[in-house]
């Protein structure tokens, strides 16, 4: 499988953060004040996850994708963790661009990825009010089914399955590291795709034979506390100042149906009265819908619908 733009080679940066500096990738615009996109990645995953989506934006917009505090580049910044932390690193962001309602970017857009879609939503009701222009949920954002019983270490491990395992796991070279990915339900089929193999290559720290995961264990746990039962979280939507889109997965994290939403669970979701707008993206799966050329496609658009609803 391949992805559906050609993947344009973003711009290493960094940006201040509380404790130190938090590492992104910028894709340039071909004018001035350009609409400001700002991705943001799931619970153990990188900014070079966005690469396909980011280059389909890239020229018409500025795209920035960081690498979220414990993740990828970033995986050196400090605790605290929390998706409160990531909100307000995201607020830092915007100001270091000049997305304050004023200066800078007219118009900013957040787009977020499953835990991705959390921060995002937080961020537009609290951080960055006022900042925000747009919102895009992408298989993520809303509340989950979380049995109130159900022990969170197992609820994380439930959802991720051996996306989780491998924070614990070392290898001794690339080639393992493919080969682990490549038996994963939903990554397996991409595995040889340059823009995927980029990501994945993103995550790694380390070397051979001790290759291992950049990601923090602890800021996994912490914020998928957070994304299962913290109630200002969950309800971030239910608030929203802006209008949103979720764009959700016919399939799940294993690639079967299910996915973390579907037509039934929406409709009890009261989003109508939430301002936002759900589409199904056929024929994905969790990681896909950002990945294959329908995905790319929709993401994209509803990007840009976002972007130009005001004028």
């Amino acid at each position: 499988m391949s992805t559906a733009a050609e993947v344009r080679t973003p711009e290493e940066i960094t940006v201040p953060v509380a404790g130190g500096d938090l590492a992104a990738l910028y894709w340039a615009a071909d004018a001035p004040a350009a609409p400001l996109v700002v991705l943001l990645h799931g619970i153990t995953s990188n900014g070079m996850v966005w690469a396909p989506i980011a280059s389909a934006l890239a020229g018409g917009c500025q795209v920035v994708a960081p690498d979220l505090r414990g993740r990828g580049r970033s995986a050196g910044l400090p605790s605290p963790y929390g998706l409160g932390a990531h909100a307000d690193d995201v607020a830092a962001l915007l100001e270091a661009f000049g997305a304050d309602g004023g200066a800078g970017a007219d118009v900013t857009v957040l787009v977020g990825h499953s835990m991705g879609g959390f921060v995002a939503a937080l961020a537009t009701t609290g951080t960055a009010r006022g900042r925000v222009h747009g919102l895009v949920l992408v298989d993520g954002g809303l509340p989950f089914p979380v049995p109130p019983a159900a022990d969170t270490d197992d609820m994380l491990a439930a959802f991720l399955g051996p996306t989780l395992d491998r924070l614990g796991a070392t290898f001794p070279d690339e080639a393992a590291v493919r080969s682990f990915w490549a038996d994963h339900p939903t990554v397996g089929p991409w595995v040889d795709d340059p823009a995927v193999a980029a990501f994945l290559a993103r995550d790694l720290t380390g070397s051979g034979p001790q290759l291992r995961s950049a990601v923090s264990p602890e800021a996994v746990r912490v914020d998928g506390a957070d994304m299962l039962r913290n109630e200002a979280v969950l309800e971030a939507t239910t608030d929203l100042p802006v209008p949103a889109t979720l764009l959700w997965a016919t399939r799940g994290m294993d690639g079967g149906t299910p996915g973390l939403y579907d037509e039934v669970r929406l409709a009890g979701l009261g989003l109508e009265g939430a301002h936002v707008t759900a589409r199904e993206v056929p024929d994905t799966d969790h990681d896909s819908v950002l990945w294959s050329p329908q995905g790319v496609a929709a993401v994209a658009a509803a990007v840009r619908e976002a972007a130009t609803r005001l004028d």
